[in-house]
């Protein structure tokens, strides 16, 4: 079972607590984007085989939302970190290139 820590209250949650919302680190499209960013905004996403950045709602908890970087195939969670970081922190892409050296983050 996938188990994540919301780095706003502490509490380790199961994933029957929590609430995914899909990948994270999306750039919003503004109303001068054209209709083919729109749509490729609200339909494509990324469904890698590996790490793979994720929104999660601690529903169960505080109900604050926070990012996870996660391996898809494996479970193994990196790290979670507060929605409102921009990028990965330092630890977690640390603790991903442990665990995978072939990783490398996207521009």
């Amino acid at each position: 079972m996938l188990t994540l820590t919301c780095p706003y209250c502490g509490i380790t949650a199961e994933e029957t607590e929590l609430q995914p919302g899909g990948e994270a680190h999306l750039k919003r499209v503004g109303p001068d984007g054209s209709d083919d960013e729109f749509e490729a905004y609200i339909f494509a996403r990324a469904n890698p085989r590996g790490v793979h950045f994720e929104r999660w709602r601690h529903a169960y908890g505080c109900g604050k939302w926070f990012l996870a970087a996660r391996d898809t195939a494996t479970l193994q969670v990196f790290g979670t970190y507060k929605a409102q970081t921009p990028a990965p922190t330092d630890d977690i892409i640390a603790a991903i290139q442990a665990a995978r050296p072939d990783w490398t983050p996207a521009p």
